[in-house]
């Protein structure tokens, strides 16, 4: 695949520029044990993570990724689970190495950047704030800014309205299939890091051409673009 110069790049947040799973973990499992439940690896939580936090509280309840309907109790583990995640949300929270000079990168190639998470928007601002992602970003937006997340293509086609770029003159970067299918689905191109939370080693099995880069290494080849 071959990458192009965009007009922005937009990236997904947890797992692409952040991993949070440590305090992801710890506000489930406190959930949990207020529920008299098992506490779970953190290795379970990053395979659960994906598609937003309601999801991810809805595995921990059911004990497995793969969910038809949720546990009767997900709206009560929830709020719970909210209150856990204010109280650790950057706790152990970093950004991926490399990161933050990449975004420096990025900007200083005069591309506009933004951030497409299923996080809810509770936690998405006040993480980038902590972490200082602000500068670099001129739109966010979080799992519940729309009625849709991903892998839904309105995130991605909204946040391209809002930044004034045509939706096939952005570069989105996530870790997830949700993240393709949604990139995809809006007609972007998506290049994938190779860390993150994909909820399985087949989640990319039949797109073997998918790009993949690591923060730091897409601002260098699209600064090798650039200059080409």
């Amino acid at each position: 695949m071959t990458l192009f110069m965009p007009d922005a790049v937009l990236f997904d947040l947890d797992g692409t520029l952040v991993d949070s799973a440590p305090d992801l973990t710890t506000a489930v499992n406190r959930m949990l044990t207020e529920l008299g439940r098992a506490a779970i690896t953190e290795s379970r939580v990053r395979e659960w993570i994906g598609h937003g936090a309601r999801r991810l509280v809805a595995r921990a309840l059911a004990g497995q990724r793969d969910i038809v309907t949720e546990p009767p109790e997900t709206d009560a583990a929830m709020a719970r689970f909210f209150v856990h995640y204010h109280a650790c949300l950057v706790d152990t929270t970093i950004l991926y190495p490399g990161v933050r000079e990449a975004l420096l990168e990025l900007q200083a190639m005069g591309l506009s950047m933004g951030l497409v998470t299923n996080k809810p928007e509770a936690f998405t601002t006040p993480l980038v704030s902590a972490l200082g992602l602000d500068p670099f970003l001129s739109v966010s937006v979080s799992g519940d800014t729309l009625a849709v997340k991903k892998p839904d293509p309105a995130p991605l086609q909204h946040a391209a309205q809002q930044m004034g770029v045509a939706v096939d003159q952005c570069l989105y970067v996530g870790d997830s299939r949700a993240d393709l299918d949604a990139a995809d689905a809006a007609g972007m191109m998506m290049v994938r890091v190779p860390h993150g939370y994909p909820g399985g080693a087949d989640a990319f099995a039949d797109r073997p051409q998918l790009l993949t880069l690591t923060v730091p290494e897409l601002a260098e080849r699209l600064g090798q673009v650039s200059a080409a």
